[in-house]
């Protein structure tokens, strides 16, 4: 068995020595600057785990892993160009490196690219299954993604709502990642579905722990300015939960900071996280993040391999839903 360690420097080395010999250089150059920029590979990482409960030669699915990073980072250039984000990973942005037309270019590429190499090499007999998940993944993503922009117009978003978008926003991707994993490694079709719920409810754990780092985190060790959602009024599980639990007059005051046109940014950030605290959101994450974090415990409790083999994924979920950054 493999630690995760060993397995992302694999991927990221494997990642690294890529080389996109196809012209015009001008619309692979930006593929290569955004899978410089490095990240966690939580993605690529959880195949490989997966696809290790079962066997030992991971490099076997290098590419399948290399497919859904590039998928995961195409994702991210064009979330950038719709959010007009200047920065990523502490480095410029595609459109402001280059422009957006070539962002959405670039991204296109990207897409293409993750289909090329999530069949390249893939066992003829598990292609369409394989390629059937990747494409109905990618579709979640997009709806998911959808669903954000319109949250973003919306003061009445439930949590059920929300819960539901960051479903397919973000864990169905995780999911995907573990169970293709398991279905390269020969995974039983029990054991497949069970990692995808585990990667599942891991994925929803992982969101509310962005969003509750992004208000209460570590400015020293968060890697981006704390603060962020509330600057934007975006609509995160302690924003939605506050309209919902805010008293009359709390409610106005949040209302005024959020439909405010000027604002001291440093003022806006301290006055609406003193609302939360005073209305108690935060801890009403923490219990949902728990919640979450213990259906994602037991599904992976019942992949019926023994239980050494899964102490490493064990570790990787403790250490996301520990982590301040």
């Amino acid at each position: 068995m493999f630690k995760s360690s060993e397995l992302l420097e694999k991927i990221n080395r494997h990642i690294a020595e890529l080389q996109f010999t196809r012209r015009p250089a001008g619309l692979y150059e930006p593929v290569s600057y955004v899978l410089s920029l490095g990240g966690k590979r939580i993605r690529p990482v959880l195949m490989m785990m997966a696809y290790n409960l079962y066997k030992e030669d991971v490099e076997s699915i290098f590419n399948q892993a290399t497919g859904i990073e590039v998928y995961h980072n195409y994702t991210l250039l064009h979330d950038d160009l719709m959010d007009q984000a200047d920065r990523r990973r502490g480095k410029p942005t595609v459109h402001k490196v280059w422009n957006e037309n070539t962002a959405i270019l670039s991204g296109d590429a990207m897409l293409v690219l993750a289909y090329q190499f999530m069949a390249e090499g893939c066992p003829a007999g598990l292609l369409k299954p394989v390629m059937d998940l990747f494409s109905l993944t990618a579709l979640e993503i997009c709806e998911g993604q959808q669903f954000d922009m319109e949250f973003e117009t919306r003061d009445d978003v439930t949590e059920e709502e929300y819960l539901e978008m960051i479903r397919l926003k973000t864990s169905v991707l995780l999911a995907a990642a573990l169970k293709l994993g398991a279905m390269l490694g020969g995974a039983s079709e029990e054991d497949a579905a069970r990692l995808y719920d585990f990667g599942m409810n891991l994925g929803v754990a992982f969101q509310l722990k962005d969003d509750l780092l992004d208000v209460y985190g570590d400015v020293k060790v968060f890697g981006k300015n704390i603060g962020g959602d509330i600057l934007c009024n975006k609509k995160t599980y302690l924003l939605i939960q506050a309209y919902r639990q805010a008293s009359d007059a709390q409610r106005a005051e949040l209302e005024r900071w959020v439909k405010a046109g000027q604002f001291d940014p440093a003022e806006k950030i301290a006055a609406v996280t003193a609302l939360y605290d005073a209305i108690g959101v935060k801890a009403l994450c923490e219990r949902k993040i728990e919640e979450y974090t213990r259906r994602a415990e037991e599904s992976l409790a019942q992949v019926s391999v023994p239980t050494n083999r899964k102490q490493e994924l064990q570790a990787l979920m403790e250490s996301l839903m520990h982590r301040e950054s």
